[in-house]
């Protein structure tokens, strides 16, 4: 029996022992997307709702900070860039089967919007602030009456900035570990968890805190059964997936997945949450922060244990 021996990526310091594409700027960039999404998925909703007045950290403040956040992911993003200088031709055509250019277009709306959004309450907010020219007032007042509209296009972008940043990785099928249907909606779930846990940290009134804090208890129990599920799907996959599994039963990223994202990621601020509600004295700051923590362990766990998976064995 003749075996076939693939030498062609040997001694490549981008491929062998294993893919090195990607590092910690795409695995941040995906981080803040899907912050970015989760807060302004909420401010919208709530809006529509015609609960801003209820929500005032969710619909007004909360939102102040999605802009720097998208700005930091991008320059993450551009940072990652190889050919810098070109990044425009993401723009030239519309590729519908393309996560990225999904992605690149839904960003190209989503950044002017979410600068727009909290400049509306930015007189409410902070009235001692001044524009420093009369035509930014102007602006404002064009868009007020279309704020509704507005509010429905961020709701439908922010689903769909939430879930391309997983599915941007399971589009990659050479990958075992990414070539999973699950990970979009995982994704979209852990990034509003991630932005429900943002508002709950900036919030002062506890009525706020305790609404979003049910929320993200049922975000962090559906994200729990996308676990089992993502796991279940390995298991009962190829060999080679099944293979691979092993990365989080065992091996490189069995610490950072079950331990980190896992335990104190979601285990740990459910409990906490949980015992808000029962009337314990907890500070929900601290249940915030690991929500946030786990959700960025997530992205890099999936975004390395990916590249390090393949299904050829030649090394």
């Amino acid at each position: 029996m003749e075996q076939v021996i693939i030498t062609s990526g040997r001694m490549n310091h981008g491929i062998d022992p294993h893919l090195h594409a990607w590092g910690w700027e795409i695995s941040l960039y995906l981080y803040l997307g899907g912050l970015v999404a989760g807060i302004l998925f909420f401010a919208t909703f709530y809006y529509i709702r015609g609960k801003a007045d209820l929500y005032p950290t969710a619909v007004k403040l909360a939102p102040f900070f999605t802009p720097l956040l998208l700005a930091i992911g991008l320059g993450a993003l551009f940072v990652d860039l190889t050919h810098k200088a070109y990044f425009w031709r993401l723009y030239t055509t519309i590729r519908m089967e393309s996560p990225m250019s999904w992605g690149a277009w839904t960003l190209l709306f989503m950044f002017p919007l979410s600068i727009l959004w909290p400049a509306m309450y930015i007189k409410e907010l902070f009235p001692e602030i001044k524009w420093p020219h009369p035509a930014f007032d102007k602006i404002i007042d064009f868009f007020r009456p279309y704020q509704l509209w507005m509010a429905w296009a961020i709701i439908v972008l922010s689903v769909v900035l939430g879930v391309y940043t997983g599915i941007l990785l399971s589009a990659f099928n050479a990958r075992p570990i990414w070539n999973n249907s699950i990970l979009g909606p995982f994704f979209l779930v852990s990034g509003l968890s991630t932005g429900v846990a943002f508002t709950m940290m900036l919030s002062k009134d506890k009525a706020e805190k305790l609404k979003f804090s049910r929320i993200d208890i049922l975000l962090i129990a559906i994200e729990i059964t996308i676990v089992v599920h993502l796991i279940m799907g390995y298991l009962a996959s190829t060999a080679q997936q099944i293979y691979w599994s092993k990365l989080f039963l065992g091996g490189e990223f069995t610490f950072s997945f079950w331990i980190l994202f896992f335990l104190f990621g979601l285990i740990v601020p459910l409990v906490l949450e949980v015992l808000e509600l029962r009337g314990r004295p907890i500070n929900m700051k601290v249940a915030a922060t690991f929500v946030l923590f786990g959700g960025l362990v997530l992205r890099f766990v999936m975004v390395q244990s990916g590249q390090v998976s393949t299904w050829l064995s030649y090394f």
